[in-house]
């Protein structure tokens, strides 16, 4: 991963209060993390930064869209992204990110670099299974969903659910132990 200088705050000359912070990202944002899901992104955001005597407490905000492939047809379409996050960051002797909600930075950071978590809140606001909307609502017409319905295994009209009368006497038998 490069370092993103420009998601660096240099938290040590801000005010104590409240301080608001934009952000565009599109793909190169993600190519910085080796992450190449996405055929294209656009998305803003939005950061209040509210500077404490003893910590930080950061509400992170994203809106857009990205363009990712629909995992039943491979066709390209636009997914939106609406997705919030937010985290405390304390002080310690030395860094810890092990719970999600809580940062502990050391005492000598004078600034904190918030791209991992920008990149976090992204990432995981995409649903594992991306299905195109048109394939969810039946109007969507492509060689693959054709396919796939040719392939779809159907059920037989005339087949019999009769069971074997051997398995049914085999059945009885654990329920006559429970008796």
């Amino acid at each position: 991963m490069k370092d993103l200088k420009e998601f660096n705050i240099h938290f040590v000359g801000l005010k104590e209060g409240s301080h608001l912070f934009h952000y565009e990202i599109d793909n190169t944002f993600f190519e910085a993390f080796n992450y190449d899901d996405f055929l294209n992104s656009s998305l803003k955001i939005e950061l209040n930064f509210t500077k404490k005597s003893t910590h930080f407490e950061l509400n992170f905000s994203a809106s857009g869209h990205v363009n990712i492939p629909c995992d039943t047809t491979n066709e390209p379409f636009d997914l939106a992204v609406n997705s919030a996050i937010s985290m405390v960051v304390k002080f310690g002797p030395e860094f810890n990110d092990d719970n999600e909600d809580i940062i502990i930075i050391t005492y000598e950071a004078n600034k904190i670099n918030i791209s991992q978590y920008i990149y976090e809140m992204i990432v995981l606001a995409i649903p594992q299974k991306r299905v195109h909307p048109k394939v969810l609502d039946g109007t969507m017409e492509s060689e693959a969903l054709s396919k796939l319905e040719e392939l779809q295994i159907k059920e037989e009209k005339n087949v019999s659910h009769e069971t074997d009368p051997r398995w049914d006497k085999l059945k009885n038998i654990t329920t006559e132990k429970n008796r």
